[in-house]
């Protein structure tokens, strides 16, 4: 499965490791919104789309099964938002 398409809209907040949001279309056929790029201590990375639930925990509507898919997103996600300006 391969990134078709990224786009990346920044989000600047102070004190937030939240830097934008993202939308990512894979194989040309299936659209995934709500991605929050994060900003970590080490590196960026996409958070998959989520809904916290009612004991305060997050889940994932939205997430990649192998490590490689999950390679893909992050850094075709990392260059789109590197790539803005």
């Amino acid at each position: 499965m391969e990134v078709t398409k990224v786009y990346v809209k920044k989000e600047e907040k102070e004190n937030s490791r939240l830097i934008g949001f993202a939308e990512i279309i894979l194989d040309d056929c299936l659209k995934i919104k709500g991605i929050r790029i994060i900003r970590g201590d080490e590196k960026i990375f996409a958070a998959m789309p989520s809904k916290r639930l009612s004991n305060d925990k997050n889940m994932d509507y939205v997430h990649p099964i192998t490590k490689e898919l999950r390679e893909k997103i992050d850094t075709a996600i990392k260059e789109a938002y590197e790539n803005l300006d």
